[in-house]
């Protein structure tokens, strides 16, 4: 989730769309994230014992150091109705229950899809927790589905206090017709979502540790 997914053609072009349980972005990465793809690494996250799909051609991992608090980046992680403050692709974000996120909770998500060979023009996501270990790890499963287009994926996140900060983790795996028809650029575009992702997550949680007000 995380959730996020997208044929080859299904995201190839607006400033990022990402999708945790299926769809992520694409956009111009500044250098800092350093990512995988292919068979799944000997370090792949997991959360309780549970990892991403193993049978998903199209995956991808990534990670990041964030100097922050471990609080301050589980916060902006896991405060779900938050991320278009913070993350532009994310143009509605809604819980489904109340509470902190925990297993079992939903939510409901939308990203703009640009012009594709779908009909699509944008995925609704529904992104369920499976597994959550608080300020370590988060697994979500789910759809994302536009017109002519539909992805199942599952995210993996995992968070490790460093001497640096924060070490996140994160992997995805997408399935369906249209990303299993062009698995090199669904990788593609994947990689370039997770790695937006991280870089946004590591700019707003260092952003609010080094520049608060006096």
């Amino acid at each position: 989730m995380p959730g996020t997914r997208r044929s080859h053609g299904t995201r190839a072009a607006l400033v990022t769309v990402p999708l945790v349980t299926g769809l992520l972005a694409i956009t111009a990465l500044p250098a800092g994230a350093a990512g995988t793809h292919g068979p799944r690494p000997a370090d792949s996250p997991t959360c309780r014992g549970a990892g991403v799909d193993p049978d998903a051609r199209v995956r991808h991992r990534a990670e990041i150091l964030i100097d922050a608090p471990l609080r301050t980046v589980w916060k902006l992680q896991t405060d779900v109705e938050r991320w278009p403050a913070w993350q532009a692709p994310v143009t509605t974000a809604e819980r489904l229950d109340h509470g902190p996120l925990r297993r079992g909770s939903a939510f409901r998500w939308t990203v703009p899809v640009p012009p594709n060979p779908t009909p699509a023009t944008r995925l609704d996501i529904t992104s369920t927790v499976e597994q959550l270990r608080p300020y370590s790890c988060i697994r979500w499963t789910g759809p994302a589905s536009g017109e002519g287009l539909h992805i199942d994926g599952v995210h993996v996140w995992s968070f490790t206090r460093t001497p640096g900060g924060v070490r996140v983790v994160t992997e995805e795996t997408h399935v369906g017709p249209q990303v299993d028809a062009d698995v090199p650029t669904a990788t593609a575009i994947l990689r370039q979502g997770l790695e937006a992702w991280l870089n946004d997550l590591k700019s707003t949680a260092e952003s609010r540790t080094h520049h608060r007000p006096e």
